[in-house]
């Protein structure tokens, strides 16, 4: 089912002028997300846990990206799904400007949505509107409620 997100503020400092869409789309397509997390998973490096995961989310510009784990034999070097997503939405956007994400879905090798850790959620806020919606099995939250009080760069000292 859709999701209906509404309109973003013409002064979102996150909007760029250029030549993208400056407004998302009015309805999530959520199918659409869940369809390129499960694609992303299917890609997943899992050899250890053997718990792939996929990553994917709706871009302010109407653009879908996505990521999938990729485990390393030392785990601490492990990148999660969200990693990667973020990776591929920082490398793909048109050079000079940012995009933001308004709905992300994640899956894992059990049915329905997967939440992202505490360290993903951080990672996601850094690229987030800030009415990102995550998909969770009780419907899309706002990621400000499933991290609030979270550290950005207006928390960082200007030098």
């Amino acid at each position: 089912m859709p999701y209906a997100v509404g309109h973003v503020h013409d002064c979102d400092p996150f909007v760029q002028e250029g030549p993208m869409t400056p407004h998302p789309p009015t309805e999530i397509p959520w199918e659409q997300l869940r369809r390129a997390a499960q694609d992303a998973r299917s890609r997943a490096y899992a050899p250890y846990s053997q718990h792939p995961v996929g990553a994917a989310a709706l871009t302010h510009t109407g653009r879908i990206v996505s990521g999938c784990n990729v485990e390393n034999a030392s785990y601490g070097l492990t990148l999660c799904a969200e990693c990667g997503l973020i990776g591929e939405l920082v490398k793909t956007s048109a050079a000079g400007s940012r995009e933001t994400l308004i709905a992300f879905a994640c899956v894992g090798p059990n049915p329905g949505p997967l939440l992202p850790c505490g360290r993903c959620r951080q990672l996601l806020m850094e690229h987030a509107h800030p009415s990102l919606l995550i998909d969770t099995e009780r419907g899309p939250s706002l990621l400000t409620d499933l991290l609030p009080f979270a550290f950005g760069p207006e928390d960082l000292p200007h030098l």
